[in-house]
């Protein structure tokens, strides 16, 4: 991207995507729902204008597949005209065994186009490799590539668009980073990937993101043990009962900020 988005001036924002986009397991705020790295985003765009209207929607609903956040979420962002659009999604489709990849990238490749036509900034993401932190992830690394690629793709070929590299970044190894469900971030993953969106967008570092954590107190096997059993009975059951049942852990469930509304963080 030709980072004119270091000068630019955002006063509307909205989120689509997933539960990536929504926040899940970030820190909860009053009112029941989790923060994310989104609001924390809205939060710091706000604070540069203080005393002029910024407004925020987050359209993010957990569990979203990419047909779901293509056909329920961007029509209804590109309508509210924001000057900036970030756009996460796919993953929950490369998760899934059979996934068909192609069509996820047509699939994303659309959402951005629509987004785009609107004339304003749009964020999107690769994803991070999960096979340096979670056994038995090396078959999703070929699609994740090929996303990968997908989506730098459409940053050189559109001016407007900005990538999040978070793929290239190691400290995401860190399991400090992701929820104890070994796929949601913890609030310290929502803080850094916020970090890395307001860089995308030109903002001066208030920290490195990329930096790796304080070493962590090393685990013994039993814990480890413990860990994983807690784990499987806890997450991966439950995500796995869902699927054979076609079930997801969004259905029903609206969005976050279903409205493009003053925010003040």
């Amino acid at each position: 991207m030709d980072n004119t988005a270091a000068s630019t001036t955002y006063r509307s924002y909205v989120a689509v995507g997933d539960s990536f986009t929504e926040g899940m397991c970030d820190e909860l705020l009053p009112d029941g729902q989790y923060r994310g790295w989104a609001d924390r985003v809205a939060a710091a765009l706000a604070a540069e204008s203080p005393g002029e209207e910024f407004r925020y929607a987050n359209l993010a609903v957990r569990g979203k597949l990419i047909g779901q956040i293509h056909g329920e979420q961007v029509d209804r962002a590109a309508a509210m005209g924001a000057d900036l659009v970030t756009l996460a999604g796919g993953l929950n489709d490369v998760l899934r065994p059979g996934c068909d990849i192609a069509q996820v990238r047509d699939l994303l490749g659309r959402a951005a186009g629509s987004l785009l036509a609107g004339g304003g900034t749009v964020v999107m993401f690769t994803s991070t490799d999960p096979t340096r932190r979670l056994a038995g992830s090396a078959r999703l690394l070929p699609a994740i590539l090929e996303m990968k690629a997908f989506v730098e793709g459409l940053a050189k070929d559109h001016p407007n668009v900005a990538v999040v590299d978070l793929f290239s970044a190691p400290c995401f190894d860190d399991r400090r980073l992701w929820d104890e469900d070994r796929l949601h971030l913890s609030p310290e993953g929502h803080r850094r990937v916020a970090e890395a969106v307001l860089e995308a967008l030109g903002r001066p570092a208030s920290f490195d993101w990329r930096a790796p954590l304080p070493p962590a107190a090393p685990r013994g096997r039993t814990e480890r043990l413990r860990a994983d059993l807690r784990w499987l009975r806890i997450h991966l059951g439950p995500w796995i009962g869902r699927r054979l049942t076609g079930r997801s852990s969004g259905d029903g469930r609206p969005p976050k900020r279903a409205e493009l509304l003053p925010y003040e963080g």
